[in-house]
This record gives C-alpha cells, structure tokens and sequence, in this order.
C-alpha cells in the first residue's frame, strides 16, 4: 500500500564490548604506521627506516657517494726491482716500502713509509708476500705491530730462485696503532718485484 512504513527486520542487539573491540583495532592499525611494519599501498613504493639508523647525510649516516664509515681496506703492490730502505743505510731499520697503491679505502696507508695505520679500534686482516730473486739467499719479513714483531716468514731455500715469504693473520689494533713489514734478516738485493702487502678492516669493536 502507498504510503505504508516498511519494516525491515531488526537484527540482534549491539554487543556493549564492540566499540570497545574498534577501539583497539584503530589503535593497532596507529601503532602500525609509527612503527617498523611497512605500510602496503597498491601502486606505490614506500621506504620504510629501522629504529636507530641515522638518515642518509645524517649524523652517524653515509651521504650518496661516500664510503660508509668504518670501511677500511688496502693494497699495494712493488712494480719493479728495488733495494729497501733500510739496507742502503739511511736508518730506517729494513722498512719494506711499495710504489704503487691499488686500493687505499679511508687513506690509512702511506706509501712513503710502507706503514698502514689504524683509523678506528677493530679487528683487521694483514697479508704480505714478498719476493727475493737470487738463489743462496736467506731472508726474513716480520709484520710489525708498531715495533712488535707478531709474525715471520722466511725464504731460505738455497736451490730456488723468485722465492717469496709469505703469511697472514689477524690482528685487533686501536687507534694509532702501526703496522709494517720489515727485512729482519738477509737483503732483497736486485729482487722484490711483484711483492704485495694488503689489508682490510673486519669488523669495528
């Protein structure tokens, strides 16, 4: 009939704990956003940042095209035959010195002494390889934690020519701290080309 009130069918009575229920549905969708969960869109690309880490540029932050901080690392490499230093007599105790640099990662290495030295307090990784020529010839290359010997290597077999003293190890240095390669027996004379000396931070304690 025109005019009649249609009566639709009511449904059952509201449940008093359901806004309390959409209460803490919009809280935890609020705690969402502000916090590490990533917020989907269709289309859109978001970037989400982690608690701690400082924005790019930022204090404790590397900007586009820098070398993140703590980022150690050196090579370098001797491209011809030359006498160490030390052995011609001007006091510098047999340092082992190198012409060419491959890689200089947060310019701890100096050429000029051969001597790389600790930016930050870590634990670092060190390898040298160093070539000696002529046969009949002894000799012995110490890694120098400043004017500590930690490891040597010799080349002393008398029948072999190109011989080289090798090693490696691991080291935690501090700030400051010196590391080199010193002749500590017998000359390079007329030899070392080819000889490399490289290193690299492991990881920052």
């Amino acid at each position: 009939m025109l005019g009649a009130k249609r009566h639709w069918p009511s449904g059952p009575p509201l449940s008093p704990a359901l806004p309390l229920a959409l209460t803490l549905l919009a809280l935890r969708v609020g705690w969402a956003q502000e916090g590490t969960e990533p917020v989907l869109l269709e289309g859109e690309c978001l970037v989400v940042c982690e608690p701690g880490r400082a924005a790019a540029g930022g204090p404790g932050g590397a900007a586009l095209g820098e070398a993140p901080p703590g980022r150690v690392a050196f090579a370098a490499v001797r491209s011809h035959h030359h006498e160490p230093a030390g052995e011609i007599g001007n006091g510098t105790g047999g340092a082992i010195y190198f012409d060419q640099v491959l890689v200089n990662e947060g310019g701890a290495f100096d050429r000029a002494s051969g001597s790389f030295m600790a930016p930050v307090r870590g634990v670092y990784s060190f390898r040298f390889h160093v070539v000696k020529v002529y046969n009949r010839q002894t000799v012995q290359v110490s890694l120098m934690l400043n004017t500590w010997p930690v490891v040597s290597a010799f080349a002393n077999d008398p029948d072999v020519t190109r011989e080289a003293a090798t090693s490696s190890v691991l080291l935690p240095l501090d700030p400051g701290d010196r590391v080199s390669l010193r002749l500590r027996r017998g000359n390079l004379l007329g030899g070392w080309k080819y000889s490399s000396f490289s290193g690299f931070l492991i990881f920052p304690l």
